[in-house]
């Protein structure tokens, strides 16, 4: 009996697992079949650089069509896709009536959305976002000339980097060093430490170099062999900074870019007068700025709205051109702004960007394309191919096509040569001065009977210091 109850125990718990097994296997099914889109869909979409644009045989082409191509073959779906009629894209009207492409995707005249439509808590309550397939936030779009300082105080340091400049200075400091120490060591620049004065001085010496420098003749002038070497090589190092720094700040004042960016925040955009700015007309951008509780950000709508007339655009494209062609900065997103700073090399993104926020394909409300969208578009940033669409059409072509227009200060490896023989030059006149010292201690020695050690030692301390006075206390003293 036993026995019997065991087997069917067991008959049991073998037919629940493969009752189990089939039911998952065909939750799976379940699974993949619902990430496949198995009708032709309708897809709505407007004209913005680089999302999409027509080319010259009428054919879309860009980001979002890129990326719509990637979705299709990744969830099985054919497309049609069309322009916005009203060109658009959405907003409701004082009746409450939605236009542009949301409101197409509200009246079912098309199932999505693939644009750079940006996902607000308003457009959620009429359609449904797929998760952002581009993060963006606001910006300002300036030209460069209005965007830069008329004047700059200490412009002219900037052809050479800072790190130049300090290594100029240490050199400076060290040459004019060893030019009072070769002053004191040589004896044709110092004969009779006790009965003539010294003429390179730390001060003499600090003044010579700076002569120099300037190419201006200086007294005294060298008489030594190890002071001449380190002239020459001074003189050298200067003329070659002086012809680098001659041919930097040449580029820098004939180049627009090395201009410093007076406008790179939303403040600094108000505290001027010279520049008006704006926004497109009833924009997600212009909703930001009248919704916000942000002091600057309520003056910046309150400024617009004023100015509405004369501020407000009706499409990117009237904001672009109107900052190239006057005295306006347009506040929009920052991707768009992007891509035309990298195609037009006399515009300028502020570095600021503020409210961000994403860009996601729409569909009518509660849509079952909506889920399947989102997960195909998240394997999309898993794999890269997101990045890899973004750097194709924001590609930079200011660099590529105006390498005359890239200017940069001159950095310390560029003239690493220069200060390599300064060195070497200055090491040099030591050891020389340290040769005519030892010349004339052995001189010295061999006329007095005295050791050219004991020479050599004196002629130091006369240098150094040490006066016949001390010298004499030092052999009174038993």
């Amino acid at each position: 009996m036993k026995k019997s109850l065991v087997l069917t125990f067991t008959l049991v718990i073998l037919w629940m697992e493969n009752t189990g097994a089939e039911e998952s296997d065909g939750f799976h099914f379940k699974a993949r079949t619902k990430r496949q889109i198995q009708k032709t869909l309708t897809i709505t979409t407007i004209l913005e650089k680089p999302f999409a644009m027509l080319t010259e045989s009428g054919e879309l082409e860009g980001y979002c069509v890129d990326l719509l191509s990637e979705l299709s073959q990744a969830l099985e779906f054919n497309y049609t896709i069309y322009v916005v009629k009203d060109g658009r894209y959405g907003t409701k009207d004082q009746n409450g009536v939605w236009n542009g492409m949301v409101g197409e995707v509200i009246r079912k005249e098309a199932d999505l959305a693939v644009a750079p439509l940006t996902i607000t808590a308003v457009r959620e309550n009429v359609i449904s976002f797929t998760k952002p397939f581009l993060q963006t936030g606001i910006s300002i779009l300036l030209k460069k000339e209005a965007s830069s300082e008329g004047s700059y105080l200490f412009g002219f340091l900037n052809p050479f980097s800072k790190e130049l400049w300090i290594g100029i200075i240490i050199s400076y400091v060290i040459t004019s060093l060893c030019l009072f120490l070769v002053g004191r060591i040589s004896p044709c620049e110092w004969a009779e430490p006790s009965n003539e004065q010294n003429q390179y001085t730390l001060l003499n010496s600090l003044w010579f170099g700076l002569g120099a420098f300037t190419l201006q003749g200086v007294e005294p002038q060298p008489k030594s062999v190890s002071a001449r070497i380190i002239a020459i090589i001074w003189w050298l190092f200067s003329v070659t900074l002086l012809a680098a720094y001659i041919a930097s700040f040449a580029s820098y004042v004939n180049n627009s870019e090395n201009q410093t960016p007076n406008i790179q925040t939303f403040e600094d955009l108000l505290k001027q007068n010279k520049i008006e700015f704006g926004t497109l007309a009833n924009s997600s951008t212009f909703n930001f700025f009248k919704n916000s509780k942000n002091p600057t950000f309520r003056k910046i709508y309150e400024y617009m709205d004023k100015r509405k007339d004369r501020v407000l655009v009706k499409t990117f494209s009237d904001g672009v051109q109107r900052v190239r062609e006057s005295n306006y900065a347009y506040l929009g997103e920052a991707s768009s702004q992007d891509f035309v700073a990298a195609k037009h090399c006399d515009l300028v993104r502020a570095q600021e960007i503020i409210g961000g926020r994403g860009y996601g394909i729409a569909a009518e409300l509660d849509s079952p394309l909506i889920r399947p969208l989102t997960i195909a578009i998240l394997e999309q940033f898993e794999t890269g191919n997101l990045e890899y669409l973004r750097q194709k059409w924001w590609e930079n072509t200011c660099t590529a096509t105006e390498e005359h227009a890239s200017w940069v200060p001159v950095q310390p490896h560029t003239l690493g040569g220069i200060f390599l023989i300064l060195g070497i030059g200055l090491a040099l006149g030591l050891i020389v001065s340290c040769l005519e010292l030892v010349c004339k201690s052995k001189n010295k020695a061999d006329h007095q009977q005295k050791s050219c050690c004991s020479a050599f030692s004196e002629e130091i301390g006369h240098r150094f210091g040490r006066t016949e006075n001390q010298e004499s206390m030092e052999k009174v003293q038993p």
